[in-house]
């Protein structure tokens, strides 16, 4: 029977793994998986991994596919085996690691595991990582024995390390009591290790393979602590510290090596000081020739390890040694070299920030000594802020790419880590020092062929540390960052691609940054907001121009309100709808223009212009709700091209009253309901839908950066109530309408109204029977709509 099951199996693996028809391969999948959950599964795996290997079941993917089983089944169900069973199945894993020690490592590595699991499961029982040593003691003893001890040995402690694939079924004691048990052989194990770094051979296993072995049980073992299991003064002299640092010389064991060096710096305080000392050795002997044949693999390594040592340490490297700065120059090297990706760069960033910090926190009492380390380690940061410099900037391929291209992945996380370093950099070497390796060489210079890619890291690099530059107070001079602003902006839409897009999107950051410097100038305004203007229509840099816009409106208004300017504001506005920014950047835009509109004193102006500004919204909520209406309709009175809300602000300032003017003209008379007739065409419903959800969110906006007016201030005088008589009629047809099911419409309505409410006053006074009634209307209809609750809120506040 037992037979007929092991054939059973060897057949559904095979199937599995070969043949064409898939929905064989599903049966056989399904076979096996069931097949798992037998109790026979345990005595048919077993026998597998455990019969001679010259029957005709004997097969790699068979047999790896029993460890497998009997793997998950130990991790599984093991927990509830007894006692004797367990120690029947250690003894057939064993016997099973011993029969595969030559054959495939990864099927060998499946029984360790398989073992380890058991052993962690059988804690309770006596002790069982003391019957396991015992038993791997024998082991070692046989042929290609060794082999099996040493992946025995590796994969113990990934029991510990592993918490994540944790069995919920062990206790805390359980594991702890495994812990225990295991490092408590720590030096059999380090003087196993020992013995068999000493050999030259084992059964024919070349030596590269078995160093690399030995390197692999090591790091497992050091995951684990087991160097916290022997005196803290005999680590620096052990013997296998040496064969490590040894095993860095060779190729094939160096990437292991430098994962053990790394994992023993960071849990014993002592050895970085022992490591510091080697570091010229491995300077002159690894890093130099890896410089030069371009190694990446060896620079990466000692990149890694030279940071965490210095890391693990920074109060060695202060005191400026002779090892201490073979170190940061090591460091240097390493930051600077030309790899296509950032990852080498990267790996040292750790190092420098901990550096900067530890000497930007030394003690004020101590201010005299803080000041000689800042000036020891000065060219040390101001050369790392080149080599930084440098190693930002864009590759190749986004530089040349003609298209639309962004900053690769790599560089992005790159600079995103870098921004904590180079403000900290910029403390150490003084703002002023700073903006002077950003400007130096006159990159702006109309006469030169402008090094773009420097160019926009260094913009990148001093947007990073305006706050710093801010506080400190140490202005500059901005004419190359406006001879930047013109020679952008100027350019030909054929000539602004590729690359340039993403230079306009820094040189955007840059002037929101410093917008309260950059705009004080009056001369200043109008190239910047003919500059932002024409990057807000570029999908890279809209949202810096969209940020930066609104900057510069809150720091310069006074500047901003002129004539020639407004015009630009109203350009951009006015063009919002066909642009279909993000809602994010037009809400910044808006916000911006609303600010300095707020600002202007000429209240027949004001009106005007923010008539212009509302004009498409009042356009494309009107097509949500009604039919609309020909511009011939309009009165003869006004200009051609006038807006119908500039038509209503003329009324106002005529102090005619608006509600007998609005019932007077018929062409504006809301219609029907035309809800189910526009969701019948959905495309052309959910673009209408589209805009008029943007232009409640221009109107809300434009509401709240209005004044709120004085309870004493005239009706007539006030945009705000002008604004809210023009809509409300609009809003109300809007709010008892089926278009308000939409969330996205429902939540934009809520908040333009929410923002009238707050902004508008005791002059909302008259309006509020018609509003309480819509919003009671539609949290009836549409409870799910948590917009009314709030918008009902703003009413009682």
């Amino acid at each position: 029977m037992e037979m007929d099951l092991q054939i059973k199996v060897a057949q559904a693996v095979h199937v599995l793994n070969h043949d064409i028809e898939s929905c064989n391969r599903v049966a056989a999948n399904q076979w096996l998986v069931q097949f798992q959950q037998t109790d026979a599964a345990w005595e048919v795996a077993t026998s597998i991994l455990t019969s001679d290997r010259h029957t005709f079941l004997a097969d790699f993917e068979v047999e790896f596919f029993a460890a497998q089983i009997l793997k998950r089944k130990i991790q599984n169900e093991g927990f509830y085996l007894q006692s004797a069973v367990k120690d029947a199945l250690l003894n057939a894993l064993l016997m099973a690691a011993k029969g595969y020690s030559s054959g495939p490592p990864q099927l060998l590595t499946q029984i360790c595991l398989a073992l380890s699991a058991l052993i962690l499961r059988a804690v309770e029982h006596g002790k069982p990582v003391e019957k396991l040593f015992y038993s791997l003691q024998n082991l070692q003893s046989e042929d290609d024995g060794n082999v099996a001890v040493l992946e025995m040995l590796t994969v113990l402690p990934e029991e510990l390390i592993d918490t994540q694939a944790s069995d919920c079924n062990i206790s805390s004691a359980h594991r702890s009591q495994y812990g225990q048990e295991l490092l408590s052989h720590t030096p059999m194990v380090l003087e196993f290790l020992l013995q068999q770094s000493e050999k030259s051979f084992d059964g024919g296993v070349q030596l590269h393979e078995r160093n690399r072995k030995i390197m692999r049980c090591l790091l497992s073992w050091v995951r684990a602590g087991c160097f916290s299991e022997i005196p803290q003064g005999s680590l620096p002299a052990h013997p296998l510290l040496n064969y490590v640092f040894n095993s860095l010389q060779v190729p094939s064991s160096f990437d292991l090596a430098i994962e053990v060096l790394v994992e023993l710096v960071s849990r014993h305080e002592g050895l970085p000081q022992v490591l510091l000392s080697r570091v010229h050795f491995l300077g002159e002997a690894l890093l130099l020739p890896a410089l030069t044949d371009r190694n990446e693999k060896v620079i990466g390594g000692l990149a890694c390890l030279m940071s965490e040592i210095g890391q693990a340490a920074p109060s060695l490297i202060v005191e400026a040694s002779s090892d201490a700065l073979v170190l940061a120059d090591a460091l240097l090297s390493c930051v600077a070299y030309p790899s296509e990706n950032w990852e080498i760069a990267d790996s040292t960033l750790q190092f420098w920030s901990s550096l900067a910090s530890y000497i930007l926190g030394l003690d004020v009492d101590i201010a005299k000594n803080k000041k000689h380390v800042e000036e020891m380690f000065f060219s040390v940061f101001s050369a790392l802020l080149d080599a930084l410099l440098l190693r930002a900037q864009v590759d190749d391929s986004t530089f040349n790419d003609d298209g639309m291209p962004d900053l690769p992945d790599g560089l992005v996380q790159f600079r995103m880590n870098l921004v904590e370093l180079l403000v900290d950099i910029c403390h150490l070497l003084q703002s002023a020092t700073f903006i002077q390796k950003i400007f130096f060489g006159g990159w702006a210079s109309a006469n030169l062929c402008i090094p773009w890619k420097e160019v926009e890291t260094k913009l990148f690099a001093l947007n990073v540390v305006s706050e710093v530059v801010l506080q400190e107070g140490q202005a500059f001079d901005f004419s190359v960052i406006m001879q930047l602003v013109t020679m952008l902006s100027t350019r030909h839409s054929d000539e602004l691609k590729g690359f340039k897009h993403i230079v306009y999107r820094s040189l955007a950051d840059v002037i929101g940054s410093y917008s309260k410097w950059i705009s004080s100038l009056q001369t200043n305004a109008r190239p910047l907001l003919l500059f932002l203007a024409a990057g807000i229509s570029d999908s890279l840099s809209s949202n810096a121009c969209a940020s930066a816009l609104r900057k510069i409106c809150e720091d310069a208004s006074a500047v901003i309100d002129e004539p020639s300017n407004l015009e630009i504001l109203m350009w951009i506005g006015e063009a919002l709808e066909k642009r279909r920014l993000p809602l994010e950047d037009e809400e910044e835009i808006v916000s911006a223009i609303s600010l300095i509109l707020g600002s202007v004193s000429n209240r027949e102006l004001k009106n005007n212009l923010l008539a212009r500004l509302l004009s498409s919204s009042y356009e494309a909520i009107g097509k949500l709700v009604s039919f609309g209406f020909s511009r011939a309709q309009l009165p003869l009175f006004l200009p051609y091209g006038f807006s119908f809300l500039a038509m209503f602000f003329a009324i106002c300032s005529l102090k005619i009253d608006i509600e007998m003017t609005l019932q007077g003209c018929i062409f504006l008379s809301i219609d029907g309901d035309n809800h189910q007739s526009l969701v019948q065409n959905p495309a052309t419903y959910t673009q209408i839908l589209s805009s008029a959800t943007r232009g409640l969110y221009r109107m809300g906006t434009v509401f709240s950066h209005l004044t709120v007016p004085l309870p004493t201030d005239s009706a007539a005088d006030n945009p705000i109530y002008a604004l809210l008589r023009v809509f409300w009629p609009m809003l109300e047809k809007l709010f008892r309408s089926g278009h308000m099911e939409n969330g996205n419409i429902s939540t934009a309505a809520c908040r333009a109204l929410s923002l009238a409410i707050q902004s508008s006053g005791q002059h909302f006074l008259t309006l509020l029977p018609q509003v309480l009634d819509c919003l009671s209307t539609n949290f009836l209809s549409f409870q799910s709509h948590e917009c009314y609750i709030r918008t009902g809120k703003s009413l009682v506040l």
